[in-house]
């Protein structure tokens, strides 16, 4: 009796993708192929609402392909969730999370289920070099360093979304409800057997990046707040030290003028400048703390993560048992 073959899911989050996802599809094609004969495949597209002609595509493939399968949403609600409702919804025994614009390389998928079968729970793609200005790789280098210097946690540089998940690690994830979920750290966080891949990424071909530098800052943010209290931690030192200076201001003043006759004369500008300062640290604490308050709260009102519209080629119920 011949073994059963294992099901890959290849998770896809799109939006406003109509010109990458034939040309991904064509790419995935002969690589699915090659390993067919040991492995079965899903791919698994999440549409984030879509205003372009994606999610038509997409149901003209699902009509030829029935392993295509989607699932679009109510509205935009963010890459990061994209990504994690693909990952609570795909039945593989392991998740390949790729993107759709033909970055990164789908012939290193063979590679990264070659280090899944040795054992290996996680497998990352690791970018030794990309096609964008030194100004943003610089800055993307920075952020990587600066995450895991701040995180409790130890997190890869580098790395991106594009990566293979274990079933364990899946259903690990599971038990998270983070409304603002941040995947890299929160898998790396998660630990068992890890391994990065390295590989150079390429030029988007068509289409723009769906990521305004505003957005960056956020995904940065969500990084470091979603992984580490230094921030605050910063917040209470930099407080107790000023607090302590101040302390001692006052004490020397209060020697100096009671004991050794100083008289000194008014220092306005010193003043203007401490007041400033004083205000300046303090905003600077309030929206540290802020920012922390705001994740509380969203998360305490513990809103849905996405919300469908419509799916394509659905799973019936009876295929649940592929999940676990």
């Amino acid at each position: 009796m011949p073994e059963a073959k294992r099901l890959i899911s290849i998770c896809v989050p799109v939006f406003n993708e109509e010109g990458n996802i034939e040309p991904l599809y064509r790419e995935l094609l002969p690589v699915m192929g090659r390993l067919s004969a040991k492995y079965d495949f899903e791919l698994l597209f999440t549409d984030n609402h879509s205003t372009d002609r994606t999610f038509e595509i997409l149901e003209s493939l699902a009509r030829q392909d029935h392993r295509i399968r989607a699932i679009r949403f109510s509205r935009n609600f963010g890459f990061q969730r994209s990504i994690f409702t693909a990952y609570m919804n795909c039945r593989g025994e392991a998740a390949i999370q790729i993107d759709c614009d033909l970055q990164d390389p789908p012939s290193l998928i063979a590679d990264f289920i070659e280090k899944w079968e040795q054992g290996y729970h996680v497998v990352y793609g690791v970018r030794t070099s990309r096609k964008e200005s030194r100004w943003m790789n610089t800055t993307r280098r920075i952020f990587y360093r600066l995450i895991d210097a701040l995180s409790e946690d130890p997190l890869p540089h580098d790395a991106g979304d594009f990566r293979l998940v274990d079933r364990r690690i899946l259903n690990e994830l599971r038990a998270f409800e983070d409304y603002q979920p941040y995947l890299r750290g929160t898998i790396a966080a998660i630990g068992f057997q890890q391994i990065g891949l390295s590989y150079d990424r390429a030029e988007r071909l068509t289409g723009e990046s769906k990521f305004s530098f505003g957005e960056l800052f956020g995904l940065a943010l969500d990084g470091i707040l979603n992984h580490s209290v230094v921030p605050l931690r910063i917040a209470t030192l930099l407080g107790s030290v000023v607090s302590v200076t101040t302390l001692l201001g006052i004490v020397g003043y209060m020697i100096g003028r009671l004991f050794l006759g100083r008289n000194w004369p008014p220092g306005f500008a010193t003043i203007i400048i401490l007041i400033l300062g004083s205000l300046s640290l303090n905003a600077l604490f309030l929206g540290i703390i802020g920012e922390y308050l705001g994740r509380i709260y969203r998360q305490v009102k513990r809103r849905p993560l996405t919300i469908t519209e419509r799916e394509l080629n659905p799973v019936e119920a009876s295929t649940e048992d592929h999940r676990r």
